[in-house]
């Protein structure tokens, strides 16, 4: 039967579940017990509160009234404007039947139509498969449709509490290196917007100052307002941002962590980024800033027994042997793909 593909009403909790019922089930089906579920309570709360650096349309593709595929596109508004991410599952009983392919070519129009000429995707499998996704299913369906292999990235897990002895060492050894720099730690929204502005200065390169592969990526821009309403975002979604900083002398912010733990999932944490900044490397500022942020944390006492998933490219040696040496081990890989159209 041929495919019914609508555009997702953010107000319409049924299609809206059903979409997410689309990604998680494909998901954990590439992924096995790695998988990392959105929820509905956040995933509605994305659909329905509109940000300034982002626009964000979901796709439903249904057959006989049943949502079997899912498609997202997501169009970045105030950097990186030739650029659209594109994502398509199915669920695994209804693959090779052109779905997923009627679905893509519905996602990439919509890209199109915003002027979109990069087109970014990312797929996941196991970790035991190979490391750039030859025969994966996520990786075969994009080479298909032209989409190129351009970096492999590994997630890591580790149980928390992360072993304090372990974090006392290596605390101390980044504290040799990181005299005269300030640490400052805080959970929630930025407690001033000057030092927003001074972190997003810093934050805004990860994309591109992180391996990247065969790709291109530019800058993210630098925004306070955008950046102010994503806080209000995450507390809609009941996120909880634990966020530490390196302040140089000059008060630059030199290098910064975040981690994310949702209330709506209580079985994971999240490592979001970490950088430390060109001029300061050298001061194992992004050793010293992961475990201060780590601590606080910690220190909560909410969050002993989950599992703190974090992803680096896996050329990103400096990171991972940081990563390794908190006790994070591998749990699946993934591929970042390109795709460039006219």
């Amino acid at each position: 039967m041929s495919l019914q593909i609508e555009v997702v009403d953010p107000y319409d909790d049924d299609a809206l579940a059903a979409w997410l019922h689309v990604v998680n089930v494909a998901d954990e089906f590439e992924r096995g017990d790695a998988t990392t579920f959105w929820t509905f309570p956040e995933i509605q709360v994305v659909a329905r509160n509109p940000r300034k650096s982002l626009k964000e349309v979901h796709v439903n593709g249904s057959v006989d009234g049943v949502v079997v595929a899912a498609g997202q596109v997501r169009l970045p508004q105030l950097d990186n404007l030739s650029a659209a991410d594109v994502e398509v599952s199915v669920l695994p009983e209804h693959r090779r039947r052109g779905y997923g392919s009627a679905l893509l070519e519905f996602c990439e129009g919509i890209a199109k139509e915003h002027g979109r000429t990069r087109l970014d995707a990312m797929t996941a499998w196991k970790y035991d498969g190979p490391a750039d996704g030859a025969g994966t299913s996520g990786v075969e369906f994009g080479k298909v449709h032209g989409y190129v292999f351009g970096l492999g990235d590994v997630q890591r897990e580790v149980t928390l509490p992360v072993d304090d002895a372990v974090l006392a060492e290596l605390e101390a050894e980044a504290a040799e290196r990181a005299s005269g720099y300030e640490l400052r730690t805080w959970t929630g929204p930025f407690p001033d917007d000057d030092l927003l502005l001074r972190y997003l200065e810093l934050s805004s390169k990860l994309i591109t100052e992180a391996p990247t592969g065969d790709l291109d990526y530019e800058d993210e821009a630098v925004d306070v307002e955008a950046h102010r309403i994503h806080e209000e975002v995450f507390a809609k979604q009941a996120r909880t941002i634990f966020t530490t900083v390196a302040l140089a002398p000059d008060g630059a912010v030199a290098a910064y962590t975040d981690l994310m733990a949702p209330s709506h999932d209580t079985t994971h944490v999240y490592q979001w980024g970490t950088l430390a900044s060109r001029e300061h490397r050298g001061h194992r500022l992004g050793l010293a800033v992961k475990v201060a942020n780590l601590r606080a944390l910690q220190a909560t006492g909410q969050y002993d027994g989950r599992r703190l998933v974090t992803w680096n490219a896996e050329v990103n040696d400096h990171m991972i042997a940081i990563n390794e040496r908190m006790g994070f081990r591998p749990t699946a890989r993934a591929g970042e793909l390109q795709k460039k159209i006219s």
